[in-house]
């Protein structure tokens, strides 16, 4: 039989627009209450839409099923079925102080990957423990992935109360057991709240089985959290989702499209896009099927033009030019929670997923490894295994915008992609200047253990009377440049030269591995390079919209051979400059000799050697 309860006296409600939002999660071991906690949170607030609950009810009845509130969050056939809660499934529920966003996270040990990526954006969390199974392994995991997640705001339910007959002595003894764990990984519940979410104690209102306990009950606790700080009073951060362009009915604008996480942007702000550093000023800002603004705030999905057309790629981070920058690194220090069924290896390739950024990384060092349920560390494991925690350091070939996760979140937690799943996720503790000492380590392993020949480079230039070069043509889709590649080709084989066209189906990688995996096709068309350079050839490849990071990594990698860029129409580059610049639907014939000109001029095709 159910207990009574006394719910919080009703309090007029503001407009829902005008009310205070907040995120709240729900984490703890399997079994341990946490949809039920939610389901009563649910009935007992009055937030189920009218008739669920008795709709529920019935559906039991009919099923010679017991009614559990769990059942009102667990929806899906296949999670009733196993009992167990598979995905973060968000609900809403309202206070007389706010309305909630509140996610029940899976605490089975299979899903623990989905309570990360539920917990990733809540302000506070109630974490559930049995009452009558006390602290479990999970139970300190999550306690640990809050902190890790910088979640603060924390109060520990204590659960199944009526399973225990309601006793202080076994309350008293998880609080001491629980809070001495937190204590190692420097968290301090704001609250321990004994509760019957079955009975509907302590959840919403409080009742009359524990009068030893003078604390607030759940709904009070969660209505004491804080609300996070409005992020438009940080620098501004919008990853770059897209770049759309206009042409019909005489509308010419570039809209640089994203999500703004921090800050604000108006016309006229001068920003910044990194890692590339281009620059430009603010025209306009637009949004979806709405009258423009002069500015836009966090939250919102939006759209500027600039006053300076600058080519950017998606994944670039705009940033206001007169505020803290965020770091440009290639190399980041980081806490990182692994999932994957194999443990993350030392040089292996992960893809990496940090703010606007898709790219692919290494891991490089292990700091060491800590076992989150236990804190036991280890300095020199080797690799880090599923359900680790360590502290380790990520390296990427080109350069990335983030920030250190304790300034500013949400730019500074990744994920970790491993064979197109969720494999980890982290936050970025400190961040490197870029440096580009992955290819660098590389290219000096490669130089040590490079067995030449007894012909040097001087020898096969006199006898092929050129000098070798990797050219590499770049520019956007639709400039022709495998069409000049080949003609040059051509002109220069006729002419006696030694030159080969690299096509990009040469390249060890088809069409669609190379827009997925651009990152290795980079790698190897500079590892084919240096050997193409070494023979004396000369190289002709092509890269769509090459950019400074990635001509960084091929110069490194074709070392100590040469590097010529022609660029054709709008260039990707800011800090490097290309060889020749040339003009988009210009004759080929005449862009072919142009090239010439430019290997003749810097003296790589000489008439003759002294």
């Amino acid at each position: 039989m159910e207990q009574s309860v006394m719910t919080p006296p009703a309090q007029p409600s503001r407009p829902s627009a005008l009310r205070e939002k907040m995120n709240i999660v729900i984490v703890g071991h399997v079994d341990h209450g946490k949809s039920t906690v939610v389901g009563r949170l649910l009935a007992d607030t009055g937030s189920l839409p009218q008739g669920k609950l008795q709709a529920v009810q019935e559906q039991c009845r009919r099923n010679a099923k017991p009614f559990e509130y769990a059942f009102l969050l667990d929806a899906l056939k296949d999670e009733q079925t196993q009992g167990i809660t598979i995905d973060s499934a968000r609900c809403f529920f309202k206070s007389a102080r706010r309305d909630y966003i509140i996610i029940d996270a899976p605490g089975h040990l299979e899903f623990l990957k989905n309570m990360i990526s539920g917990a990733a954006r809540a302000e506070g969390a109630l974490l559930v423990i049995d009452a009558k199974e006390g602290v479990r392994e999970n139970s300190r995991r999550h306690g640990y992935l809050l902190g890790l997640l910088g979640i603060r705001q924390i109060a520990v339910c204590i659960n199944k109360m009526d399973l225990v007959d309601y006793r202080q002595d076994v309350y008293d003894a998880i609080v001491a057991e629980y809070s001495d764990f937190l204590r190692q990984v420097d968290i301090t519940p704001m609250a321990f709240i004994p509760v019957s979410a079955r009975d509907g104690v302590n959840i919403v209102g409080r009742g009359d089985r524990m009068p030893w306990y003078d604390g607030p009950a759940a709904l009070e606790m969660v209505d004491r959290f804080v609300k996070e700080p409005h992020p438009i009073d940080k620098p501004l951060r919008m990853p770059v989702q897209d770049i759309y362009k206009f042409t019909e009915a005489g509308d010419d604008r570039r809209i640089v499209a994203g999500r703004i996480e921090t800050g604000q942007v108006a016309v006229g702000d001068e920003v910044v896009f990194l890692p590339s550093g281009k620059r430009s000023t603010v025209a306009s800002v637009e949004e979806f099927n709405a009258p423009r603004r002069d500015s836009a705030e966090p939250g919102r999905s939006t759209g500027v033009t600039l006053t300076t057309q600058v080519y950017i790629k998606p994944g670039e981070l705009m940033v206001r030019a007169d505020q803290a920058p965020p770091r440009v690194t290639t190399q980041i220090r980081a806490t990182l929670f692994w999932l994957g069924k194999a443990p993350m290896i030392k040089g292996r390739r992960y893809k990496l997923k940090l703010a606007g950024a898709r790219t692919q990384v290494w891991l490089t060092d292990i700091a060491h490894v800590l076992d989150a349920s236990t804190l036991d560390l280890d300095a020199h494991k080797p690799q880090v295994e599923r359900h680790d925690v360590a502290q380790v350091v990520l390296e990427t070939l080109k350069p990335i915008a983030c920030d250190l996760a304790a300034d500013i979140p949400s730019t500074g937690r990744f994920v970790i992609i491993d064979n197109y799943e969720i494999a980890g996720g982290g936050i970025v503790l400190d961040a490197a200047a870029a440096r580009n000492t992955l290819s660098r380590k590389h290219v000096a392993e490669r130089e040590r253990a490079w067995d030449r020949s007894r012909l040097t480079g001087d020898a096969r230039r006199s006898r092929y009377n050129q000098r070798a070069t990797l050219l590499l043509l770049t520019g956007r889709e639709g400039t022709r440049k495998a069409e000049l590649a080949k003609r040059l080709e051509e002109r220069l084989f006729q002419d006696g030269r030694m030159v080969y066209y690299l096509g990009l189906s040469n390249s060890l990688l088809g069409d669609s591995e190379v827009k997925d995996q651009r990152d290795e096709y980079l790698r190897r068309l500079g590892e084919i390079g240096h050997l193409f350079t070494d023979a004396g050839l000369i190289l002709i490849a092509t890269v769509t919209d090459l950019d400074d990071g990635e001509m960084d990594v091929i110069r490194t990698l074709n070392a100590p051979g040469d590097l010529l860029v022609v660029n054709i129409g709008d260039s990707a580059l800011h800090r490097h400059k290309a060889d020749l610049t040339l003009q988009v639907g210009g004759d080929l014939a005449q862009a072919a000799i142009d090239v010439e000109r430019l290997l003749q001029g810097k003296h790589y095709l000489p008439e003759y050697y002294l």
